[in-house]
């Protein structure tokens, strides 16, 4: 019999594990894009590699961080002191610039191991690095090949029995534009994996292992049970959506995603004898593209993760017992699951934003009081690369820019927030200018570019930033040809712009996906989407 206080106090135990592991890389990271903005995830998994808890960080990250440890565990035998290393999007990775380690976590025992045992527990910890090589500083250019886009590292060990294999890591930095702060985001996540081990092994010292085992199972069933109950309520049926991508940024021709849900009641274990099961089918969606804006199966399982995740309440464990009900087929050579050698950065940044507006377009057949309309559906990605007059040495940064939130059933959408599968913040222009050539010249909301409606959409951003150096400008965004759908007869909301605004004062404005030199003295300008209304205006 399940004890629920028992299970509460387990839950966030190892809710807090990840959250520490967070808190450790995030205090020890170089570069602002990890310290400032807070793109990285933290998660924590079982003997199994199955995720028991997960800190409130990326999304993005989370739902597709299982894949990667997978991957490492089928790799090799992660022995006590190893970490593994990965960012292969086709191994369970995101797109390039998110980086994985994994870390085996075993528990003393008072007996010696037999040879061969796994581990007890892993930990992994995942960062954004704001430039893994490529042919684009910060790594998130307009290629068409992943060999483009940056070093692609298989499962390898980065650590072997708690000594660093410095012939790996010296290959990586020799292959990146920024070294010393590549290196120290990698050992801030190689902290954030020693805080969760020793904080697991403090927690079985204090309640022994095979109980700590058990509560772990226990909240996998348990996130499996809420979510089925919730399934339960869905009226059965099928609902489809289609949504799509402005384009690749060579064809003007846009990218459609399509999905079709299936909610279904058969014969189960339950008590009541009925349990309810979900299809997510994105067949119908285009074929890969040329350019990086693929997205590979662990996106679209991530983007899934946390669509299904959101339906529930807030104290529900997200661990893997959640998607138990839920299968997902993304056939292979769509957009939704893209195979190599194709370009992905842009499928883990804005095609994975897509996804999720899809299915919650599809969801709002089925359950309308609980869906928002959509937020602003890209990440604006942008990156500016070149050398720091001050120092001599190349600089890449890197930054998203939030948007307007979608306006929800009795509610108004959030202005300038970031939605869905990003959960970062914006850079403080104190931190950005110190750490770069670079000057904000404007950073504020961008006044009714919200959605009209009963209840209006967040209103987007407006981010101006002036070049005190000669760099390459790269940008990957969405949402400009159509801003933000409404729901229930709310309009949408404003589509995207990107400006440059040049030297003699003259404006240019250029498209979503775009890499152009710039000179000291200019500016780019990105005014993001608003976000989609809800509801008749009375």
């Amino acid at each position: 019999m399940r004890d629920p206080i028992e299970l509460e106090i387990f839950k966030n135990i190892f809710h807090s594990i990840a959250e520490e592991m967070g808190a450790a890389l995030r205090r020890t990271a170089f570069s602002p894009n990890i310290k400032e903005r807070r793109d990285y995830s933290c998660a924590v998994f079982d003997s199994k590699g199955e995720v028991i808890a997960m800190g409130d960080h990326m999304p993005v990250h989370l739902g597709s961080m299982p894949m990667s440890v997978r991957a490492a565990v089928e790799a090799f035998s992660l022995q006590s002191g190893d970490i593994a290393m990965l960012n292969d999007p086709f191994r369970g990775g995101t797109h390039l610039p998110d980086i994985t380690l994994v870390a085996p976590v075993y528990i003393p025992r008072p007996r010696p191991r037999k040879a061969g045992n796994s581990p007890d527990f892993y930990v992994a910890s995942r960062a954004h690095h704001a430039d893994v090589g490529g042919a684009y500083p910060g790594s998130m250019g307009l290629c068409r090949e992943i060999y483009q886009e940056g070093l692609r590292i298989p499962p390898v060990r980065l650590m072997r029995g708690g000594k660093m294999d410095r012939d790996i890591l010296v290959l990586l930095l020799n292959n990146v534009r920024t070294p010393d702060e590549r290196e120290g985001d990698l050992g801030a996540q190689i902290a954030a994996c020693h805080t969760g081990a020793e904080r697991l092994r403090e927690v079985c010292a204090r309640y022994r292992l095979q109980r700590t085992h058990q509560a772990a199972r226990e909240l996998l069933d348990y996130s499996e049970a809420m979510m089925r109950a919730f399934l339960e309520q869905v009226p059965p049926g099928v609902y489809r959506a289609e949504d799509c991508l402005d384009n690749d940024g060579i064809s003007r021709k846009p990218i459609k995603l399509a999905v079709t849900i299936t909610f279904e009641r058969s014969r189960g274990r339950r008590r009541s004898g009925r349990t309810s099961t979900v299809t997510v089918d994105f067949t119908g969606s285009d074929p890969q593209v040329e350019r990086s804006v693929n997205a590979v199966e662990a996106i679209t399982y991530s983007a899934c993760f946390f669509v299904f995740r959101c339906l529930l309440r807030e104290d529900v464990p997200a661990t893997a017992g959640l998607m138990r009900p839920i299968r997902v087929i993304a056939p292979q050579g769509m957009v939704v699951n893209a195979r190599p050698p194709a370009a992905v950065a842009g499928g883990n940044v804005e095609t994975s934003q897509r996804i999720v507006d899809v299915l919650l377009r599809a969801l709002a057949q089925a359950v309308p009081d609980r869906i928002p309309a959509a937020a602003s559906g890209t990440m604006n990605n942008l990156t500016i690369g070149g050398i720091d007059p001050r120092t001599g040495e190349p600089f890449a940064y890197y930054e998203t820019i939030a948007g307007g939130m979608g306006a929800r059933p009795g509610k108004a959408g959030v202005s300038g927030v970031h939605t869905h599968m990003t959960n970062s913040l914006n850079t403080p222009a104190e931190a950005l200018e110190h750490a770069y050539p670079l000057r904000v010249r404007q950073y504020s909301l961008r006044p009714g570019s919200g959605g009209d409606g009963q209840h209006r959409g967040g209103d987007g951003i407006v981010r101006e930033i002036e070049l005190l150096t000669d760099a390459e400008v790269t940008l990957l965004a969405e949402r400009r040809r159509r801003g933000p759908w409404g729901l229930s007869g709310g309009k949408d909301g404003a589509p995207g712009k990107a400006f440059v605004v040049r030297q003699n004062g003259s404006i240019e404005e250029l498209p979503g996906k775009f890499n152009v030199r710039l000179h000291k003295g200019e500016r780019i300008r990105i005014e993001s989407p608003g976000g989609g209304g809800w509801g008749k205006q009375n």
